[in-house]
């Protein structure tokens, strides 16, 4: 997961990520986060990526983002995918590069 300032940025990240097979699929939500910065509570419109990859490819991944990303700290999260339908894992595999 990774959240964006803006729509514009969300696409492009999404964009080169699947380009460079570094994901197969991208969900991009509006949301509002809240959040300590600099010692001050913050509210402010994101947009969160759901990124669909291999577990191999997260440091490629994160890397990515990083030098894509406009904020000074990203988030940049996996979180576990316990179980899923053999057919979409698989389609998961077949669209992103093997590491």
């Amino acid at each position: 997961m990774v959240t964006v300032s803006s729509e514009s940025e969300g696409k492009k990240i999404a964009h080169t990520l699947l380009t460079e097979k570094l994901a197969a699929c991208i969900n991009m939500n509006v949301i509002d986060s809240f959040y300590t910065w600099s010692e001050k509570i913050n509210c402010d419109r994101e947009w969160q990526l759901t990124i669909k990859t291999r577990f191999s490819l997260f440091p490629q991944l994160a890397e990515q983002i990083k030098l894509l990303h406009s904020y000074d700290v990203p988030e940049i999260i996996a979180l576990p995918m316990l179980a899923g339908s053999s057919a979409y894992l698989n389609w998961i595999g077949e669209n992103t590069q093997e590491n």
